[in-house]
């Protein structure tokens, strides 16, 4: 059907979308227990860190007024934030968690409404971000929307609960990740923006890469996203525990508001609803657009994400642009001169900090892990070292890897060193052998064949994994899989193997990674991908040229060999028309007035392009709806349809 063939992996990932909404029903119940060796590597992490400081303990729960019980339910029916689910942190860290995660995990717990000083409170655990709510002269200036316009909602009224029924007066979007917009319709209507004049604030390039953002590679995203975040482990201590930056990330309706007054300049000032803020745009580091901020007369800094309670990643376990290490450490560097006279840090995920030194001291380790990353991997690439190498070498210094503050709960040092590698020499080490390497399921069978078989190869990585040799278990066992895919010794050890190195991981964003990977190898891959409705909120505010570009992307190439095709695609209630077409087995588009030798023209409306985009488009919408007619050939129109892929989304990762 035409309305199918034109859904083409449009949607956006952003830092969330995974397939499917529904998070009641986890996997990996058939987990094993920790071995000796895990048990070893997880009493070391206990021994060597004072997990015990009641300091953070006391900051995370300083200022609580109240906590949300039950669920947040989603448009159909899912379950969006269990809050019940986050009491699984109760009590000492289980064999099956590195303590260290498990202590984070505990702070990330203590979620609900909190007074931080006065005329300022945070909402914490309604999402994976937070809602930092300042008093006005009038009412409510909101910084940050959360991810869903459901989990938004639930937190404004819990607030408005507790704290009084009053208005948003102004909404301030940090950045231009979903988890900071996409709760934006819960927040505030576009009407009483449109009606009441409520200022939304945003820094210069919001929009664009707010929602342009992963377009391109959201089918992928949104399958590896799932590893990331760990959306269908079962909330257990052999499952999920934390997302390192917070709790539990909100698989809802997506939306977003288009801002009435941008940061432009370095250093901004701006009064809202009568409290004075001064902006500083921070482009191109944890985000492509950017913006902290200091309430001077409340002496109150906002280091929106660019500082959490957690090392950030360079290159996310999803995947992403790689950022920027030293342009980040330079912002932090920046931040100290910033916060001035501040006496309480306020962030977008975690929980704040209280005191000028110990937000000075805050700053300066998130400046220093950042630039002894970015310093020692140049060092030693230029020594000639790869990836993998460096990875390996690279330790922090005691005066940095002590500091809670900035451990690898959500990055990760070693993958943060790959990823400045890759900022400035590329994904390739160097060595020829690995400019044209055999793909993976070729490559493992001649390595199976070498080694005597798979029987041999399990055999081997039996042994290693007896000994606790887990990264080669794992290794060996990857070429199993993938060169025997049928063999279900091979898949059984590797999800043991993945069990353990989970189990071990600091990293909430490894530990779900091994342990989804773990959970598929026993179960498969999911069944469904990616639920495209809940998008359609944000979309509808995506310019048409970033759905183009997307399904030129998606153009099967070989198919398109020797195709000529033209088609025009007219906005009737825009008032705008492009010309679409196949030259070179390439799809390219320009805006125009409709072509005459194009072989067919499609009118519609720009709702009813979402709806189609999103694959949300019935029967009733389309051959039987006035909002959308055909010109010139059908057939043809078909043909090019068909021409375009229709990534499902759910494809296998650790096998094949």
């Amino acid at each position: 059907m035409m309305w199918r063939k034109i859904n083409c992996a449009l949607f956006t990932a952003l830092i969330l979308a995974a397939a499917g909404c529904n998070q009641s029903k986890g996997i990996g119940g058939n987990a094993g227990d920790a071995t000796s060796e895990t048990l070893k590597v997880n009493a070391q992490f206990a021994n060597e860190l004072a997990l015990d400081d009641p300091q953070d303990f006391e900051e995370a729960k300083r200022g609580f007024m109240a906590r949300p019980e039950g669920q947040i339910m989603g448009a159909k029916g899912e379950v969006l934030i269990d809050f019940d689910a986050f009491k699984l942190t109760a009590g000492p860290a289980p064999d099956t968690v590195n303590p260290s995660l498990w202590r984070h995990a505990i702070l990330n717990a203590q979620v609900g409404l909190f007074k931080v000083t006065e005329g300022v409170y945070q909402l914490r655990g309604f999402d994976i971000a937070n809602i930092t709510l300042i008093e006005g002269k009038t009412g409510w200036i909101v910084v940050d929307a959360l991810t869903a316009r459901q989990t938004a909602a639930a937190a404004m009224a819990f607030a408005r609960k507790h704290l009084g029924n009053k208005p948003v007066t102004a909404l301030v979007f940090t950045h231009s990740h979903a988890d900071h917009f996409g709760g934006a319709l819960g927040v505030v209507s576009a009407q009483e923006v449109a009606n009441r004049n409520i200022p939304v604030i945003a820094s210069e390039g919001f929009m664009e890469e707010a929602t342009s953002e992963n377009i391109l590679v959201g089918t992928a995203m949104a399958r590896r996203s799932m590893y990331q975040f760990g959306k269908n482990l079962d909330r257990s201590a052999k499952g999920w525990v934390d997302n390192g930056l917070g709790k539990s990330v909100a698989y809802g309706t997506v939306g977003i508001l288009q801002p009435t007054q941008l940061i432009n300049q370095p250093t901004q000032a701006l009064t809202l609803d009568g409290v004075r803020f001064i902006f500083h745009n921070v482009p191109g580091a944890e985000a492509p657009a950017e913006l902290t901020f200091s309430l001077p007369d409340k002496k109150v800094y906002g280091g929106a994400e660019n500082l959490s309670q957690t090392m950030h990643n360079l290159l996310p376990v999803r995947g992403a642009k790689v950022r920027d290490a030293l342009r980040w450490s330079t912002y932090m560097q920046e931040a100290l001169d910033q916060m001035a006279d501040a006496e309480v840090y306020v962030g977008q995920h975690n929980w704040p900090i209280w005191g000028k030194a110990r937000i000075t001291e805050f700053i300066t380790q998130h400046r220093d892990v950042y630039k002894y990353t970015h310093d020692q991997t140049v060092r030693l690439a230029n020594a000639g070292f790869t990836p993998r190498e460096i990875a390996d070498k690279i330790k922090l210094p005691a005066s940095l890897s002590r500091y809670p503050g900035s451990r690898g709960y959500y990055g990760d040092l070693r993958h943060n060193v790959k990823a400045v590698y890759q900022f400035y020499l590329g994904a390739y080490d160097g060595n020829p052998a690995h400019l044209n390497p055999l793909p993976p399921q070729e490559s493992a069978q001649k390595y199976l064949e070498l080694m005597g078989g798979v029987d041999k190869a399990v055999a081997a990585a039996q042994t290693a994994y007896d000994k606790g040799d887990y990264r080669w278990a794992a290794e060996l066992l990857n070429h199993a899989v993938f060169g025997a895919p049928d063999h279900k010794p091979a898949k059984a050890l590797l999800a043991r193997t993945y069990d353990q190195m989970g189990y071990m991981s600091e990293a909430a964003t490894w530990r779900n990674s091994y342990l989804t990977a773990a959970a598929e190898l026993r179960g498969g891959p999911p069944t469904q991908g990616v639920d495209r409705s809940m998008l359609v909120d944000m979309l509808t505010q995506t310019p048409v040229e970033r759905f183009f570009e997307a399904m030129a992307a998606s153009l099967d190439g070989p198919a398109a060999e020797g195709k000529k095709l033209k088609i025009n695609l007219v906005f009737s209630d825009k008032k705008t028309s492009y010309v679409l077409w196949i030259e070179n087995a390439v799809l390219h588009f320009k805006k125009s007035a409709p072509a005459p030798d194009a072989h067919a023209t499609l009118t519609l409306t720009h709702p009813l392009f979402v709806k189609m985009m999103t694959g949300t488009a019935g029967v009733n919408d389309t051959l039987l709806s006035d909002d959308l007619q055909i010109g010139g050939s059908k057939v043809d129109l078909v043909r090019f349809l068909s021409l375009l892929d229709k990534a499902p989304g759910n494809f296998s990762i650790v096998s094949r």
